[in-house]
C-alpha cells in the first residue's frame, strides 16, 4: 500500500500548491526521463492534490537548432512524462528557461506549445510572460532571457511594475522566473547564472515596493532559500538533473507549499517522499525590549545536536549594541563559540576590514577551511545596533541580519552551499565585554503544520 504524504495545509481563502523545475527531459529512454518520473511519483502520493503547479522552466532538454526535434521533445514531455496530471483539474503554469527559449525560433515554438497559457503579457512577449489571478493571489511569470533584451539574464521591468500596481488589491503576490537574482551556492555570473546585477536590483526593488512574498526561480541545480529586504528567493531546480548536482549537498526534489494570511509555508520532498527542508515564513517575533540578556551561561538549555533534526526548527536572534573603535581595523569578536584543542571556533561573528563590515565565519569541521558570510558596514562615528539570526531550517540562507525590530531581514552574503545545518550548538561562548547583547529564541515543529 502506498503511503500518503501529509501536506502543508492552507486556511480558508488560502492556497495549496506545488513548485518544481529543471527536468531537462523530453527524450524517450534518456536519463532524465527516469529521474523526472521519480519526482512525479512523489507528487502523486500527496494526501491532498495541489490546487495548481508552478514549473519555473527547463522542462525539456531543448537547445537544438532543429524545430521538429524541439516540438517532439515538448510532445513527449506533455503527452507521456506528464500524462499522470489532469491539467484541466490542476493547472500547470510554466516559466521560460534557457533550455527552452534560447533564440527566436525556440521562443516561437514555446508560444505554440504554451498557447493554453494567458496571453496577457507585454505585446512582444505574449505567452512568454503573463500573470494569473486566483482570487486573492496574484502570480506573475516573467521571461528572464527575452531575445528582445539580449537573451539570457535579462528581464523587463516596466510591465512587471504595471501588473503589480494594477493588482495592488491582491492579498498575496508571487513572482516566478528562471534565473536567480541572488547568487545560489556561489554560482555567480551576470547573464549566464543570474539576472545581470543592475537589472536584477531594479527587478528586486519592484518586488520590495509591491510587497511580494517570494520570487521563485530555478536554473541553478539546487534547492536554496534566502531572503533579501524581507522578500524570499526560492530556487527549486531538482526535477531531474541529478547527475550535475553536488553530491551529498543537493538532491532531486519538489516543493509542496501553502500560502494564506499566516504567511508562506513549504516542505521540500525528496524522491523517497521524505521532508528534507521546510519553513514557516511569517515570524511573530516579540519586541527586542523583552529579550533576555545573553551570557556565556545562557545557551545551556539546548542539546548539542539541536540544529540538525529536520522535524524541529530553531530560530535564534541576537541584538548587539555598542561602539567600535574607528582606527581599529583588526577583526573584532562580537560573539563566538570557544575553539577547543586548537580548532577554530565553530561560529565566529565579528567586525572586520577597513570598512568595519559584519562578518560571520563557520568552521563546523576541525582542520577544514572556514566558510565566511558578510553583512553591512557598521558605523564608527556613533553607537551601532544590529540583529543577527540563525534559522536552522534555512541552511545557508538562514544566516540573517537586520538593523532593528522595524527593519526587514536579509541573508548574509556568502557562496557556501551549506550553513546552519552543519553547526553543533555550543555551551561555551566568548562575548565582547563592552557590548550589550540580548537574544531571543523560538522553536517550530513540522508536525504542527501538517
Amino acid at each position: 500500500m502506498t503511503t500518503r504524504i501529509p501536506i502543508m495545509r492552507a486556511t480558508t481563502n488560502g492556497h495549496q500548491f506545488v513548485m518544481y523545475g529543471d527536468s531537462c527531459s523530453g527524450i524517450p529512454n534518456a536519463l532524465h526521463e527516469s529521474t523526472l518520473a521519480d519526482v512525479n511519483a512523489v507528487l502523486q502520493r500527496l494526501a491532498t492534490p495541489p490546487e495548481f503547479i508552478c514549473y519555473p522552466g527547463d522542462e525539456i532538454m531543448g537547445l537544438t537548432t532543429d524545430p521538429d526535434e524541439l516540438r517532439q521533445q515538448w510532445a513527449h514531455w506533455f503527452d507521456h512524462e506528464m500524462a499522470w496530471l489532469d491539467r484541466d483539474k490542476i493547472p500547470l503554469y510554466h516559466t521560460t528557461g534557457n533550455h527552452t527559449t534560447y533564440n527566436t525560433m525556440s521562443e516561437d515554438i514555446y508560444r505554440e506549445v504554451m498557447a493554453h497559457l494567458p496571453d496577457n503579457g507585454p505585446d512582444d512577449q505574449k505567452n512568454l510572460s503573463y500573470f494569473v489571478r486566483r482570487d486573492n493571489l496574484l502570480m506573475v511569470f516573467v521571461h528572464t532571457l527575452w531575445s528582445g533584451l539580449g537573451g539570457e539574464g535579462n528581464v523587463e521591468t516596466d510591465w512587471l511594475e504595471e501588473t503589480l500596481s494594477t493588482h495592488s488589491d491582491a492579498k498575496h503576490k508571487l513572482v516566478f522566473g528562471h534565473h536567480p537574482v541572488w547568487t545560489v551556492n556561489g554560482f555567480f555570473a551576470d547573464y549566464q547564472r543570474n539576472i545581470e546585477k543592475s537589472n536584477g536590483q531594479a527587478f528586486w526593488d519592484i518586488l520590495v515596493k509591491h510587497h511580494v512574498t517570494a520570487y521563485v526561480c530555478s536554473h541553478i541545480l539546487a534547492f536554496d532559500v534566502q531572503v533579501h529586504d524581507g522578500i524570499l528567493q526560492i530556487c527549486t531546480a531538482g526535477a531531474g538533473t541529478a547527475h550535475r548536482m553536488p553530491d551529498g549537498v543537493e538532491y532531486l526534489h519538489a516543493i509542496q507549499a501553502a500560502l494564506d494570511d499566516n504567511g508562506l509555508r513549504y516542505q521540500v520532498l525528496d524522491t523517497d517522499g521524505n521532508v528534507r527542508e521546510w519553513l514557516d515564513w511569517g515570524w511573530d517575533i516579540p519586541n527586542s525590549d523583552t529579550w533576555d540578556i545573553f551570557t556565556s551561561e545562557s545557551p545551556t538549555t539546548f542539546s548539542e545536536d539541536c540544529l540538525q533534526p529536520v522535524d524541529t526548527a530553531h530560530l535564534m536572534i541576537w541584538e548587539i549594541s555598542g561602539r567600535l573603535e574607528p582606527d581599529n581595523f583588526a577583526p573584532t569578536t562580537l560573539i563566538s563559540t570557544q575553539g577547543h584543542n586548537g580548532a577554530l571556533p565553530a561560529l565566529w561573528l565579528g567586525v572586520a576590514g577597513r570598512d568595519h563590515h559584519l562578518m560571520l565565519s563557520l568552521s563546523p569541521r576541525p582542520s577544514r577551511s572556514p566558510h565566511s558570510w558578510y553583512g553591512p558596514s557598521l558605523p564608527t562615528d556613533k553607537p551601532f545596533n544590529i540583529q543577527f539570526a540563525i534559522h536552522s531550517s534555512m541552511n545557508a540562507g538562514g544566516l540573517l541580519w537586520r538593523w532593528d525590530d522595524t527593519d526587514t531581514w536579509s541573508t548574509l552574503t556568502g557562496s557556501s552551499p551549506w550553513g546552519v545545518e552543519r553547526l553543533r550548538w555550543s555551551h561555551d561562548w566568548v562575548i565582547h565585554p563592552d557590548m550589550d547583547i540580548k537574544w531571543h529564541r523560538q522553536s517550530f515543529t513540522l508536525a504542527d503544520y501538517l
